[in-house]
């Protein structure tokens, strides 16, 4: 699986921006995507997920209510609606493939890694 990020720019506290993640192969709809970001001098940490059928999806406590992932299927495409932005949302973010649901908030269990969007949010 070959991913390609896209979506990420500047946007002022309290707007919203759209990230896409398509892929490419035919493992995508087998796979469980994640969303991930990278802030300077931090760890990556984990953003959302959403399991194969897109059903079912978590979120780091950080943005839940105001970030949402969805996926579909037939265009080989995962999103992550980001509204409300707060200027600590600033990072790299990154999409991720892997197979199994187990360990889906640990990087280190994902397979297929996009090369990441920088988003930016001004106070």
């Amino acid at each position: 699986v070959q991913l390609q990020a896209s979506g990420g720019g500047l946007v002022q506290a309290g707007g919203s921006l759209r990230l896409s993640c398509a892929a490419s192969g035919r493992t995508f709809s087998s796979s469980v995507m994640g969303w991930f970001r990278q802030a300077p001098g931090k760890e990556r940490e984990f953003v959302a997920a959403i399991n194969r059928g897109g059903g079912s999806t978590y979120y780091v406590d950080s943005v839940k209510g105001r970030f949402t992932i969805s996926r579909d299927n037939a265009k080989n495409t995962v999103y992550l609606q980001m509204n409300s932005l707060e200027p600590d949302d600033t990072a790299v973010y990154y999409c991720a493939a892997k197979i199994g649901w187990v360990g889906y908030s640990y990087s280190s269990t994902y397979d297929y890694w996009g090369q990441g969007t920088q988003v930016t949010v001004s106070s």
